[in-house]
């Protein structure tokens, strides 16, 4: 079961839980996270914020993300060579991005599990799944009819 998306109100709530400020920024870049259909880049969600509050600066975005970062609202991946993307947190899952079509699958965090315990029986380097992205082709430009299981 997927846990439901956190509210814009629940959202709110957090930060102020918090001692801290809730701003007309703060609450666009929520209204801007809470609304997005997937993962944005910092740029993506400065835009959008701009195109509805054009005097809030793109540095102010990027220092309201690190505070939402900070209390736990958003988290940030790293997806291949792109620039980072963020979403609201909430199930940690991981990423599938295929080099030829530019898409990224997130799949469940479970699959990395196996390759998480072992990076740490060997290595002693605990994998952050948040954080996880995974480069290669996808089916369909493999030319697959179907996905194997």
């Amino acid at each position: 079961m997927t846990p439901r998306a956190a509210t814009t109100n629940e959202i709110l709530s957090t930060i102020r839980g918090n001692d801290r400020r809730v701003t007309l920024a703060k609450r666009t870049v929520v209204d801007v996270l809470v609304s997005a259909p997937g993962h944005l880049t910092a740029e993506a969600i400065t835009n959008t914020v701009q195109e509805l509050r054009p005097e809030v600066s793109p540095s102010t975005v990027y220092r309201i993300l690190e505070e939402f970062e900070e209390l736990g609202i958003v988290v940030h991946s790293h997806l291949g060579q792109a620039a980072a993307v963020f979403h609201l947190a909430g199930a940690v899952h991981g990423h599938l991005t295929c080099e030829s079509c530019k898409k990224t699958f997130e799949i469940s965090a479970a699959h990395f599990d196996a390759l998480s315990k072992e990076l740490q029986k060997t290595y002693g380097f605990q994998l952050d799944r948040h954080h996880v992205a995974l480069s290669g082709t996808c089916a369909k430009c493999r030319g697959a009819e179907q996905l194997v299981r």
